[in-house]
């Protein structure tokens, strides 16, 4: 992985989270071209910033670096929907799951 992944993949995630490079940089505190300024690759965020885009984009580290996960704010809020539920309501689920996969 590389510089162009973090750039593309924060890009993506912003977009898929419906919010501009612009509100997005005020949201973290940052001037108005910051998300833009990573975005055209004039910019880096630091290790410590990478994580508050993680957590304003609603996605951890680990699902931020799994391209394989497109969604990783629709499997979170499943995620937080499934862990409360009984066994045979994710069973439910497992199965429901598996057959939309098919």
């Amino acid at each position: 992985m590389d510089s162009s992944f973090i750039r593309t993949r924060i890009s993506e995630l912003r977009v898929k989270k419906g919010v501009s490079e612009y509100k997005m940089s005020l949201d973290l505190g940052h001037s108005k071209g910051y998300i833009q300024g990573i975005s055209s690759g004039k910019a880096f965020p630091s290790v410590p910033e990478l994580f508050y885009i993680c957590e304003y984009l609603g996605v951890t580290l680990q699902e931020f670096f799994s391209p394989e996960i497109h969604d990783p704010q629709l499997v979170n809020e499943l995620y937080t929907l499934a862990k409360d539920l009984d066994a045979e309501d994710l069973q439910v689920l497992i199965d429901t799951a598996k057959r939309l996969s098919k």
